[in-house]
């Protein structure tokens, strides 16, 4: 099992991440955008890799 320290990083990358450019290439890494209501059903898919689900951002 390994560690990461997230938490020395995350400010930063929370920083980055609510920029309108999208610099550490997170729209292109997700295969599936949804809405936040949609994450109960999308979980199901994810765990039965459905529809090539492999990552997933939420939106509000």
């Amino acid at each position: 099992m390994g560690q990461a320290n997230v938490r020395h990083w995350s400010d930063e990358i929370l920083d980055l991440l609510m920029e309108p450019e999208d610099h550490l290439g997170v729209e292109s890494f997700a295969t599936h955008h949804l809405p936040l209501a949609d994450a109960p059903a999308a979980y199901a898919d994810f765990r039965d890799k459905r529809d090539g689900m492999v990552k997933v951002l939420f939106h509000p």
